[in-house]
């Protein structure tokens, strides 16, 4: 039937929660009691959370979620000039991406498709 969410573990739900504002500039829509993780509604209509470990679902590090940018460069600039470290950019036949770590350990790649 399709996705309902895609989600990261966290291992601390109120870094991560403020990892995600702070540098992506995602506000949850949804924040877990204790601030054990969070929900975004993205623009597009899906929705990203933030997971706590523990319990039924053990913390694993996930090798990464691409995030549509419309302006891959612009965004990679505004992460350099706030010091947010670029672990890897690429530029491909159909897209070009820039990787960045989160509070988790988590890959999370700006993407943007080429037409």
């Amino acid at each position: 039937m399709g996705m309902d969410i895609s989600a990261f573990m966290c291992k601390d739900g109120a870094r991560a929660i403020a990892w995600y504002r702070d540098v992506l500039g995602l506000e949850p829509v949804l924040v877990y009691p204790d601030n054990r993780g969070a929900e975004y509604e993205l623009p597009d209509g899906t929705t990203f959370g933030l997971f706590g470990g523990g319990g039924a679902m053990p913390f694993q590090a996930n090798n990464g979620i691409l995030f549509a940018v419309d302006d891959l460069p612009r965004a990679v600039s505004s992460l350099k000039e706030r010091g947010i470290p670029i672990v890897m950019e690429r530029e491909l036949a159909n897209c070009s991406m820039a990787v960045i770590n989160d509070s988790e350990g988590n890959s999370v790649f700006l993407h943007k498709r080429k037409q």
